[in-house]
């Protein structure tokens, strides 16, 4: 059952409370961070399970290497890290110890996309998922809110091999609304449906497509709205339920342009044969500007006002 429905808890601590459910009945679990200020957001798990936290400070190529190590002895080890440094310092490691010797090493990306911001270029993460689905064997996951967090690092555990979660930074309302069922992140979900544009997102950029839906129904356009937290492997059957339905569809995601959701499902609807008018909305292939993360999404057009305003001249 999901204790994590209500919006307000941030991602290390919904992290923090599965990673201890699971642990309590699951002595494999090992948690390595790269970050003493990611380790201290965890001391619960760490007060509770001492010997099972690992904090190699900020090196996050040893990090990986290290848990591949784990892995390899029969551990079960979590990664977590800030997503820029991760997927960029140490992409040589999870490509050779993780994706190439397909080792059961889950890693944990946060703060990703562009949570932080305001510090700059070095700090946005907007080419994790280009880069990791170019690796075979690791299946990338964005949630959308604490539910889907959940059950994306229990289906971490539950795998026997590598995983990337992708994590932003703030509290996140629940987009599933109160549930007492598990939330099952293998395929999308259609958080609303509506036959006149489609709407498909990943991550943070899930609220915002609801709250763009809401917008368009108070001038008459339906929307159907999709979570769609596997980047890869891709749930095509929903994609292509969607496309055939509506009138126009967009793909709306905190990454680049480029290799991310909106490519993948261009291509695959391209080789599908199935003609429907597509948008991929993300961050363009320019400088990003720096600034909070709502105010530069929304520079970009990943806001709920233009996200319908795109919706509408899709549709004329």
């Amino acid at each position: 059952m999901s204790r994590h429905t209500a919006a307000g808890l941030a991602n290390l601590e919904v992290l923090d409370t599965t990673l201890r459910d699971l642990a309590s009945s699951d002595p494999a679990i090992r948690v390595l961070t790269a970050d003493s200020r990611i380790s201290g957001r965890l001391g619960p798990f760490a007060r509770e399970f001492p010997d099972r936290l690992v904090e190699l400070g900020i090196a996050e190529q040893n990090l990986v290497g290290v848990a591949a190590g784990l892995a390899s002895c029969g551990m079960k080890p979590f990664v977590i890290s800030p997503a820029c440094f991760l997927t960029a310092r140490a992409l040589e490691q999870i490509k050779v110890d993780v994706g190439y010797s397909g080792t059961a090493v889950r890693l944990v990306g946060i703060s990703a996309g562009i949570s932080y911001g305001a510090l700059g270029a070095s700090h946005h993460s907007i080419a994790d998922y280009a880069a990791l689905r170019a690796i075979p064997g690791i299946p990338v996951v964005a949630p959308a809110d604490n539910c889907e967090a959940e059950a994306a690092i229990r289906l971490a555990a539950a795998t026997d091999g590598p995983l990337y979660i992708r994590l932003g930074k703030r509290a996140l309302a629940c987009v599933h609304g109160p549930t007492s069922e598990p939330v099952a992140i293998e395929h999308a979900t259609r958080l609303r449906t509506g036959d006149d544009i489609g709407i498909i997102a990943t991550g943070e950029t899930v609220g915002i497509a609801l709250e763009a839906a809401e917008a368009l129904a108070l001038g008459g356009v339906e929307a159907t709205v999709v979570s769609m937290p596997m980047v890869r492997p891709l749930d095509t059957a929903t994609l292509f339920g969607v496309a055939r339905r509506v009138g126009g569809l967009i793909v709306a995601e905190e990454h680049s342009v480029h290799g991310g959701l909106g490519e993948a499902c261009a291509a695959a609807l391209m080789t599908e044969g199935i003609p429907v008018r597509f948008r991929a909305l993300g961050i363009p292939d320019e400088p990003i500007v720096n600034g909070p993360q709502l105010d530069v999404l929304a520079h970009y057009g990943i806001g709920p006002e233009q996200l319908a305003a795109l919706a509408r001249e899709l549709l004329v």
